[in-house]
């Protein structure tokens, strides 16, 4: 991946923290920034939902310095933004459903957690701060596509800590003049992101089921439709919000998408379609807090800070299946 790079600046003397920088997204944006010579990067996790082996690659190397740490812990914040020229904030407790039966670690890790990073960014007088937000701040609008000055009422704490991020963003980029911007992620899937576990995503998950040939569960009745975003794509939302020249893209909100949705029933096809496989999925009930359609207009960030996804859904599955693949037959032989 990442054969073209998405900037066009000198990165050699710059450095980069990516809080969250073991876990799914963090760990590719990290590959992209050390494959194009980043001065520094820093990596800041607890490794509670991640996993150390995303960033192993990475260990040995003189531009690299992992800090395990959480985001909750104002010292350690503190700590991993010295010297920090751009923070890319990827820490977070995901999942719809986790945040319903426990909304209290939800808010401590996504909304305080923030707060603290926010604090000691500004202190470190770090130069940009982007931060993952989610398309989970739409709610119960019901328009599509979900364009970014139109959200409704959010249907979980996890939707309530991200609209929060975007609430404490606005207010630190006017009373402390920082530069920040939010990127709104629309169900974003790749390698690197695990199966295991009960909050897993749809897409590991189809997977799994797909190579151990077991039919796999979908919740509801299957035709919510979601904007499938390959990682790939969000590595470039994060890097071209954080080197964009224009400084009219700051103190925004992005959506981070490809503009296209399809069905949970039609990924699985996709996915089975993959392994010609003929297994049929089990349905059972819909998942509280879930939005029934989901599709972004991405034009704002493309006019902003050049956004320009490029790998559209059935390209992303296959790289990501051969990925699956392939890890399953080193985990397993």
């Amino acid at each position: 991946m990442y054969n073209t790079p998405f900037h066009t600046q000198d990165i050699s003397k710059s450095s980069f923290l990516v809080t969250g920088g073991s876990g799914f997204i963090g760990s590719n944006l990290v590959e992209y920034l050390l494959k194009y010579n980043a001065g520094k990067v820093r990596v800041l996790d607890n490794l509670l939902t991640s996993s150390i082996d995303n960033i192993k690659p990475f260990l040995s190397l003189s531009n690299f310095e992992f800090i395990e740490g959480d985001i909750r812990d104002t010292s350690v914040c503190e700590r991993a933004c010295e010297g920090i020229d751009f923070v890319s904030h990827q820490a977070a407790l995901g999942s719809v459903p986790r945040s319903v039966k426990d909304p209290q670690a939800t808010h401590s890790i996504n909304a305080t957690g923030f707060l603290n990073m926010l604090v000691a960014a500004r202190d470190a007088k770090v130069k940009r701060f982007i931060y993952a937000s989610s398309s989970s701040v739409y709610g119960d609008h019901p328009v599509l596509p979900k364009k970014e000055e139109e959200t409704g009422n959010p249907l979980s704490p996890y939707a309530v800590s991200k609209k929060t991020n975007e609430l404490y963003a606005n207010v630190f980029a006017s009373a402390y003049h920082m530069q920040i911007a939010g990127l709104r992620y629309f169900n974003v899937f790749g390698p690197n992101q695990s199966p295991d576990g009960p909050y897993a995503a749809v897409i590991p998950l189809f997977m799994q089921a797909v190579l151990d040939h077991k039919s796999p569960f979908i919740d509801g009745d299957g035709e919510q439709t979601r904007d499938f975003t390959f990682v790939e794509n969000a590595v470039q939302a994060n890097i071209c919000a954080m080197l964009t020249p224009n400084a009219n893209a700051m103190n925004e909100v992005y959506n981070v998408a490809v503009g296209e949705k399809a069905s949970v029933n039609e990924l699985f096809n996709m996915i089975a379609g993959l392994d010609n496989s003929d297994l049929k999925p089990l349905y059972r009930e819909r998942r509280a807090g879930d939005i029934r359609d989901s599709l972004a207009d991405i034009s704002k960030a493309r006019k902003l800070i050049g956004y320009n996804p490029t790998v559209k859904i059935n390209e992303g599955l296959k790289i990501t299946f051969d990925w699956f693949r392939k890890t399953m037959v080193k985990t397993n032989g």
